[in-house]
């Protein structure tokens, strides 16, 4: 499988994946969306199912195109690790924040 990436890298296939997310669409509902030319759409959908990023339907002469699940999983379990260390970080920042705030000297009111 290609690198994930890269795949995601390009600005019409990540418009095109938005624009799938709302559903199964045809290649012309695509055109219309993301505003290049049927040809252009074609060759981005054909290299994100050879991605495996979207599974294609035949129906009639139309052919459907729908996001697949299984590499945005692969995606968010690889980004796990990264926000386990960073929500450890903000936790310890949290708590410094926390300390710091308790040992602030208290001002007194003023005029009294």
């Amino acid at each position: 499988m290609p690198d994930a990436f890269q795949i995601l890298a390009d600005p019409t296939r990540r418009r095109l994946i938005e624009e799938l997310r709302g559903g199964e669409r045809s290649v012309g509902e695509l055109v219309g969306a993301v505003d290049i030319g049927q040809p252009g759409v074609s060759r981005q959908l054909a290299i994100l199912q050879d991605a495996q990023f979207v599974v294609v339907r035949p129906e009639g002469r139309r052919r459907l195109y729908a996001l697949r699940p299984e590499p945005f999983r692969e995606l968010d379990e690889w980004m796990m690790g990264y926000r386990a260390m960073w929500e450890a970080r903000l936790d310890r920042f949290a708590t410094e924040l926390d300390r710091r705030r308790k040992n602030r000297p208290k001002h007194k009111e003023e005029g009294k």
